[in-house]
C-alpha cells in the first residue's frame, strides 16, 4: 500500500535536502494522474479563481469553492499531501480563521490549510495550529493583496523589504507554520529565508535553492495563454500529460528546475 505524504515526510525530506515537488490540483481527474506520476503535495490554490473561472483575481474564490475542490482532490490522492488555499475574507480575525480552516479539514479532507501574510496573522496561526490543523504561510507576492502590492510584480528587492520578509517568515514559524511558499521573489532572498527555517519552504518564481517548487499545472502544460518567466512548459516533447508530470517532477527533484532564466535577481 502506498504510504501518505505527512507533515512529518515534508521535514524529513528538507533535512535529506531531497526537493519537494508541488502542483496546484482542482479536480479529481488531474489528481488521480498527479499523484500517480509522483507529485508530492497538491496545492487546492485559490488560483482557481483565474484558471477555472476565468476571473482576473483570486478575490472573488469563496469557501464553499475552496472545500469543494479541495474535496474532489483529496478524495483520490493515495500518496499526495493536500494544501488548500483560505480564500480571501476568510481568516480576517483568528476565530473566523479556525472556523474556516475546520471547514477545509472535516468538509473538504485538506490535510493543511494556506494562510497569505506575514506576522499579522501569527494570531490566527497559532490558533489554527493549537486545534491541530497544519498551516502553510505564504509569503512574497500574495494574490489576495493585488490590489495593495500594485500589480503582479516581484516582490522583497530592497534590503528593507527582504528583511522584513525574512522576520515575517521566521515569525510563521514561531506561530506554528509547518511550511511556507515564497512566490516571486529575488532568488537569494529565498535561499536565505529557507536557510533560516526549520520547516519546508516551496518557492514559484523563487530560484533553485528553496525546499521544493510549485507551478499552476495549466501553466506547466502550457495550458494558459500567457507565460510567467518562473514557468515552463513540460508537456512540450511529451506524448501525454502523464509524462509532462512526471518530467516535472523529475526536473525538480534533480535541480534543473527552476533554472536562472526562471528566477529572479
Amino acid at each position: 500500500m502506498t504510504k501518505k505524504i505527512s507533515v512529518t515526510t515534508l521535514k524529513h525530506m528538507k533535512s535529506a535536502a531531497e526537493k519537494i515537488a508541488c502542483l496546484t490540483s482542482y479536480d479529481a481527474s488531474f489528481a488521480c494522474l498527479q499523484d500517480g506520476a509522483g507529485v508530492d503535495v497538491l496545492l487546492v490554490g485559490d488560483s482557481l479563481g483565474m484558471v477555472l473561472h476565468g476571473d482576473e483575481t483570486t478575490l472573488n474564490v469563496t469557501m464553499t469553492d475552496m472545500i469543494y475542490h479541495t474535496r474532489l482532490v483529496s478524495k483520490v490522492c493515495q500518496r499526495a499531501f493536500v494544501i488548500s488555499d483560505m480564500p480571501y475574507k476568510s481568516y480576517t480575525s483568528a476565530t473566523l480563521a479556525l472556523e474556516n480552516a475546520k471547514r477545509l479539514v472535516s468538509e473538504g479532507n485538506a490535510d493543511m490549510v494556506k494562510m497569505e501574510g506575514g506576522a499579522e496573522i501569527s494570531a490566527a496561526v497559532s490558533l489554527i495550529t493549537q486545534e491541530g490543523i497544519p498551516v502553510c504561510g505564504h509569503l512574497g507576492l500574495m494574490p489576495q493583496s493585488i490590489h495593495e502590492l500594485g500589480g503582479y510584480r516581484v516582490q522583497a528587492k530592497t534590503q528593507e523589504e527582504a528583511e522584513k520578509l525574512k522576520q515575517d517568515a521566521i515569525s510563521l514559524q514561531e506561530s506554528g507554520a509547518d511550511c511556507l511558499v515564497l512566490e516571486c521573489v529575488p532568488a537569494k532572498v529565498a535561499a536565505e529565508v529557507s536557510d533560516v527555517l526549520d520547516i519546508p519552504v516551496i518557492g514559484i518564481g523563487a530560484g533553485v535553492d528553496c525546499d521544493g517548487q510549485v507551478l499552476v499545472v495549466y501553466d506547466m502544460l502550457g495550458i494558459t495563454k500567457k507565460e510567467f518567466k518562473f514557468s515552463k512548459n513540460f508537456l512540450i516533447g511529451q506524448e501525454s500529460i502523464a509524462n509532462a508530470l512526471k518530467d516535472y517532477v523529475a526536473a525538480v527533484k534533480d535541480k534543473t528546475f527552476p533554472g536562472a532564466t526562471h528566477s529572479y535577481e
